[in-house]
């Protein structure tokens, strides 16, 4: 029976960033970004390039004795897109995949309440 642990998935539209950590957040126990696995910087949130973020991360905490994860899904959130970029999906299931037993997937996406003003200024963006 192996420990638990918390997989925080940050999914942009740039980037995808895992962060295993203990139950309590606290300690980081595994981590990588798409700028780790990939060379060029237009493939960092790529599906392909998630699914082998996710399986150096699972081999990581596999070996440190943590074999499930609660998932926590994060989009970029604020006043920005808070859809999740297209790296999430593929993350998760290459996590499990790679041997991983998933508890449960929750979004904690920052939502504002009435926050910051968007940028753009008044008249929007001008293409």
């Amino acid at each position: 029976m192996g420990r638990w642990g918390i997989a925080h998935i940050f999914a942009s539209f740039n980037n995808i960033i895992i962060t295993i950590t203990d139950l309590t957040g606290a300690e980081t126990i595994a981590r990588c970004s798409g700028g780790m696995v990939t060379k060029s910087a237009k493939d960092e949130a790529t599906p392909y390039t998630a699914m082998k973020v996710a399986q150096t991360v699972a081999e990581a905490a596999q070996e440190k004795g943590i074999d499930r994860v609660n998932v926590k899904v994060r989009g970029q959130g604020g006043n920005k897109g808070s859809t999740p970029g297209r790296g999430a999906q593929a993350a998760i299931r290459a996590l499990v995949r790679s041997g991983m037993k998933i508890g449960k997937i929750e979004d904690v996406t920052p939502i504002p309440h009435d926050g910051c003003r968007r940028k753009g200024g008044r008249r929007g963006r001008r293409i």
